[in-house]
């Protein structure tokens, strides 16, 4: 199998990258809790046990069945139930499903690696050349959870967790055979581009694309630029603003998250490289409330998308949104419209699209070979005021896509699942289905047209689905 090949949204997933909760998440206080990206607290025990533990075993009956099959009642027996922690005893050590843990456990197995990261993470994290030693002492398996945690096995904090970091999309994006690193724009997640970087660039698993890494050049005039310029010209990209949706096409939003500058940066990359011959900027409200592109639509057929209606037709409010206004729940916005703009290599005549809708038939029509009577577009909360915006806000358009037509997301959307059915989709609980896979009455095989629902109570409170709990490596 190629180390990474990504070329659409829906394509079979045969391998990702994902990070299961770590202490550190156990460590987030209140009053950190929006410096470190975080809306609330969350109970550790709860999201691993309880809920992302399904995520693993999904993951892994669809990517590597032979790892789990027959497995779940011996896993659920044991009381810890943390068998995706490359520490436990019932690992499951896949090489499709890939915990970034064990990567970074991996490298630092390299004297070299180990010195120069961890002396980069001191500096990031302005310790001392005393805790450069302690950590340098460490076991690579131990280490490597200290470095991601903050913490040591001994339980003495040293700095910061990064609870965001079981949000693998935005560490990096697979662009074909190419891999493009991020640029986090918030300072909490330096620590996760520093380590991703190290990974990589030095384990093995990606020798094979060494000379295919591209990392975003910062702006040489920043600190030249008056205050009231910098935010438009800092390079700050996060992968959940990229989207792969065709062999050929690329989406890169400018958010919250990314800027105008890093889009362009991209642009002008990946043309020279010919990696791609179309690029499409799509401008989204720089608002907590969307913060990545995937938070607002994600793929779930060549012709199926699932999209927040109040942003899918250039910001227009839908109906009942225009009467909610009326009332004064809902003050129009000019800030509130998306603007998308398509780049070509070798053109000088990007061109305008007229709204999401309108863009997404596109991708499924001229790129994917659907008819444009086919495309259909479910809707978060069902198109209905206000459970759009809310089951948006606990991401109900942040769907992984395992196969085409098979996608997991969260179990809280109740409207937004409503709106699968309609469309013709089974809804079934993790749980449910994975009992069905191990005593045979379904399989990933031939499971078409469903929507898995993961638990989701304490999940969602980290402010990011299942898209963003997974870095594909490769799709068929």
């Amino acid at each position: 199998m190629k180390s990474i090949f990504v070329a659409s949204e829906v394509g079979t997933l045969k391998r990702l990258l994902i990070h299961s909760p770590d202490s550190g998440l156990g460590k987030v206080v209140p009053s950190k809790a929006q410096d470190w990206l975080f809306e609330d607290i969350v109970h550790l025990d709860t999201m691993r046990k309880d809920e992302y533990d399904y995520y693993v075993k999904i993951l892994l009956y669809f990517l590597d069945p032979e790892k789990i099959r027959g497995k779940i009642a011996a896993i659920d027996a044991d009381t810890s139930r943390s068998f995706y922690k490359p520490d436990h005893p019932l690992y499951f050590n896949s090489t499709r499903v890939i915990e970034f843990q064990k990567l970074l456990a991996d490298i630092l197995e390299e004297e070299l690696v180990r010195t120069k990261l961890v002396a980069a993470i001191c500096a990031v994290e302005h310790e001392w050349y005393t805790t450069q030693s302690e950590l340098s002492d460490l076991a690579p398996v131990d280490l490597a959870k200290t470095l991601i945690s903050g913490t040591t096995p001994a339980g003495e904090m040293l700095f910061a967790p990064v609870p965001n970091f079981i949000f693998t999309r935005d560490i990096g994006i697979t662009i074909n055979n190419h891999l493009l690193l991020n640029k986090p724009a918030k300072q909490a997640r330096t620590r996760e581009a520093l380590l991703a970087q190290y990974i990589f660039y030095n384990h093995p698993v990606f020798a094979d694309i060494r000379g295919k890494i591209i990392e975003l050049p910062d702006n040489e005039l920043y600190f030249l630029l008056p205050d009231n310029e910098k935010d438009y010209n800092k390079t700050t990209l996060e992968g959940g603003d990229v989207m792969m949706v065709a062999p050929n096409h690329l989406l890169v939003g400018v958010s919250e998250r990314t800027t105008v500058f890093a889009a362009q940066q991209t642009i002008k990359i990946l043309f020279d490289r010919e990696v791609v011959d179309k690029i499409t900027v799509v401008k989204i409200p720089f608002k907590r409330d969307y913060m990545h592109l995937d938070t607002i639509f994600t793929q779930v057929k060549k012709d199926v998308w699932v999209v927040l209606g109040s942003l899918a037709r250039n910001g227009r409010h839908t109906d009942d949104q225009i009467d909610a206004t009326m009332s004064g729940l809902i003050p129009p916005r000019a800030d509130e419209e998306v603007k998308i703009v398509q780049f070509f290599k070798g053109e000088n005549r990007p061109k305008e699209i007229e709204s999401l809708e309108e863009l997404l038939i596109q991708i499924s029509v001229e790129d994917l070979g659907c008819r444009r009577d086919k495309v259909r577009f479910i809707y978060s909360g069902n198109n209905e005021f206000p459970y759009g915006a809310r089951e948006q806000w606990t991401d109900s358009c942040n769907l992984l896509a395992l196969k085409e037509g098979v996608v997991i997301g969260y179990d809280r959307n109740d409207k937004t699942l409503e709106a699968f059915r309609q469309a013709g989709f089974r809804t079934v609980r993790a749980a449910d289905l994975l009992n069905e896979f191990e005593t045979g009455t379904s399989d990933p095989e031939t499971l078409t047209d469903t929507f898995i629902m993961l638990p989701s109570a304490e999940l969602s409170r980290a402010r990011g689905g299942s898209h963003c709990m997974s870095m594909p490596l490769h799709r068929e």
